[in-house]
């Protein structure tokens, strides 16, 4: 069966009644959204902030993704439901999937085979409004700084240096760059403005980060959306008195959801920015309110460990004051014969000879997670059926010479049963040390460097470079905003910014094209290379085999 077929049979528990069963959340403190989903209300969480011990916090990340896939959502829920089959009271944190690669390459984000979050159907479509209301507080901003403008400027917004872009949760290339105000003076100021996908929002990281109801409202009202033609003064978004409003409509999106997995374990899906062009991590409120209910906490990060595990440690645990017990990496052998040259359609096939020259992958994120952060890590083989005896032997070899140990799991085809050994392994890891590692780079380094640590150290970059414009911006941003860590947008596929350099490429250089303050989320966005906030549809998008029937049973979502 697909995966949609699979969930759309699995019978699940009213949610209310779970909740209340398994962890004893009284029902008077969620909020439901039909019989699967709820809401958890801020005034139980800030209860259970005051009462309780927090749990063992395991971080799932994964080698360089490729075509072929790594599964590491779906290892997060099988491992998560192998630690609650073994009696370890366990609660699996994720992101909410982005409708723009549910309908565009990627597909849906609710794990896979029998290791899934349901309702499938509804996560990966509307789910409960979040990313809704993201877009509209980001685009309620947005009509308010036209607005402004038109109606006298009383704040000397210069128009050439509005930095706030509208949104929509949407791959629309057509919409990256677009002219405003056209049709007179009725229709307000002709300017160049674009879109950017709901996930690249800073509203989106700031609800991430936000630890309560007044964080989230002074993060919105310290969002810079312009500058006067000083060109340093900034305008904010307390300025134009829009965090108010904006918060408002953040209202309930603040608010962790409840679903649960096809074995009928709680699991929290909250927040979800983008790891290659944001900080692609669930949000603190769902993972911190997981720690107060659970012993342990599974948690993910978007994309490869250079990216969504960078900004999991070095952003999100300094912010959070969080700090994980073990690591899991995720890889695939047929993931990993790609990075060794070979094309998908041969992935099925045996080659050693790839396998081997693709482990290059594996071993550099091993060792930025061993060695650069101090974080004990397993890895786990997220198991196909054209893998063979002789692969799944090499790669195991080569895991043990390397002192990590190494599991075949196959949580996809049995669920949690599947990777009961890799639960055991991590668990134990968990209870015998001490939840600490160490940052990547001292905050107090200077913008550049902190770049630079990150391009040499996780990238195996022989260097990095800007232009005079980016160096003088990454300069007047020192001076202010020196203390900010970096969240780095670079292209998912390789270590590289060139998505095409597969393996572990070394000593190439990485360019720096732009560098953008976002104040209210607490960090300096570095682009580097040519990385799009707004993606584009593929020539077959997902959307075209997506159909719904006359009994309302939607098809064709993966």
């Amino acid at each position: 069966m697909s995966d949609i077929e699979i969930a759309q049979k699995a019978k699940m528990k009213s949610i209310i009644h779970l909740a209340k069963e398994s962890y004893g959340i009284p029902h008077e403190h969620l909020d439901p959204y039909g019989h699967y989903k709820a809401k958890l209300s801020l005034e139980y969480i800030d209860k259970l902030s005051h009462d309780t011990q927090d749990g063992k916090l395991i971080l799932v990340t994964a080698i360089s993704p490729t075509p072929a896939g790594e599964g590491k959502t779906t290892t997060t829920v099988g491992l998560g439901d192998a630690m609650n089959r073994l009696g370890k009271k366990t609660i699996i944190c994720l992101r909410e999937p982005s409708l723009g690669p549910c309908f565009g390459l990627k597909g849906g984000a609710a794990g896979g085979g029998y290791a899934q979050v349901v309702p499938m159907e509804d996560i990966n479509l509307h789910f409960t409004g979040d990313f809704h209301a993201i877009g509209a507080a980001h685009n309620l901003l947005a009509a308010l700084i036209d607005n402004h403008i038109y109606h006298g400027n009383a704040l000397g917004i210069d128009a050439r240096r509005i930095k706030w872009k509208r949104v929509m949760d949407m791959n629309d290339r057509a919409l990256r760059e677009i002219t405003v105000g056209q049709g007179g003076a009725a229709n307000g100021y002709l300017r160049e403005d674009g879109f950017d996908i709901v996930v690249a929002s800073e509203v989106m990281a700031i609800l991430c980060l936000a630890t309560n109801r007044v964080d989230l409202k002074e993060r919105l009202g310290r969002i810079i959306v312009a500058y006067k033609s000083d060109k340093t003064t900034p305008i904010y978004a307390s300025d134009l008195k829009a965090h108010g409003a904006m918060a408002a409509l953040l209202k309930d999106a603040l608010k962790p959801n409840i679903v649960q997995t096809l074995e009928n374990n709680i699991a929290i899906v909250h927040g979800g920015p983008f790891a290659n062009i944001a900080h692609g991590c669930n949000s603190v409120m769902a993972t911190t309110t997981a720690l107060k209910l659970a012993d342990y906490v599974v948690t993910e990060a978007g994309f490869g460990a250079d990216l969504g595990a960078e900004k999991f440690l070095n952003i999100k645990c300094r912010s959070a004051k969080l700090s994980p017990s073990a690591v899991v990496l995720v890889a695939t052998i047929r993931a990993l014969k790609y990075h060794g040259g070979i094309e998908k359609d041969h992935l099925n096939q045996e080659n050693l000879e790839a396998l081997e020259a693709g482990f290059a992958n594996l071993e550099r994120h091993l060792h930025n997670i061993k060695v650069h952060y101090g974080l004990p890590a397993v890895v786990c083989i997220n198991h196909f059926t054209f893998d063979t005896d002789a692969e799944t032997k090499l790669l195991t070899d080569k895991c043990k010479s390397l002192g990590v140990e190494c599991f075949i799991s196959k949580h996809w085809a049995q669920g949690g049963k599947g990777a009961e050994e890799l639960a055991m392994a991590v668990s134990k890891i968990a209870d015998t040390r001490m939840p600490e590692f160490n940052y990547l780079y001292d905050i107090k380094l200077p913008l550049w460097e902190k770049i630079e640590t990150i391009a040499t150290k996780i990238y195996g970059a022989g260097g990095i470079t800007a232009s005079a414009t980016v160096r003088d911006e990454i300069a007047r941003l020192q001076e202010k905003y020196g203390d900010l860590p970096i969240c780095m947008a670079k292209t998912q596929m390789s270590f590289s910014t060139d998505p095409s350099l597969r393996g572990a490429p070394s000593g190439h250089t990485v360019e720096i094209s732009k560098v953008k303050l976002e104040n209210g989320a607490g960090f300096i966005v570095a682009i580097a290379g040519d990385m799009m906030t707004m993606p584009g549809l593929p020539k077959l998008p997902t959307a075209e085999r997506i159909d719904i029937d006359d009994a309302g049973v939607i098809t064709g979502l993966f």
